[in-house]
């Protein structure tokens, strides 16, 4: 009996550190699916800007940068 005791301990201490190593994997998977959605988000955000860039510019070939420079220069 004492031979199975230190084999008994020794399982019950992996099936800890496996629990705790599943609670770990659930909690990075949350993780990285919240910053998947964020990251779907900010790219609709940016294609959103991008489509807006020709209409509020009028013309941008037209625009000339020394006009833009404040004017203290």
């Amino acid at each position: 009996m004492s031979e199975l005791h230190p084999t008994e301990q020794r399982l019950t201490e992996l099936e800890i550190k496996a629990s705790y190593t599943e609670d770990l994997l659930d909690q990075l998977n949350l993780v990285i699916y919240r910053q998947q959605q964020e990251i779907d988000a900010l790219a609709r955000t940016v294609a959103l800007l991008r489509q807006q860039m020709p209409e509020a510019g009028g013309g941008a070939g037209e625009r000339n940068l020394r006009d833009e420079l404040p004017p203290h220069y």
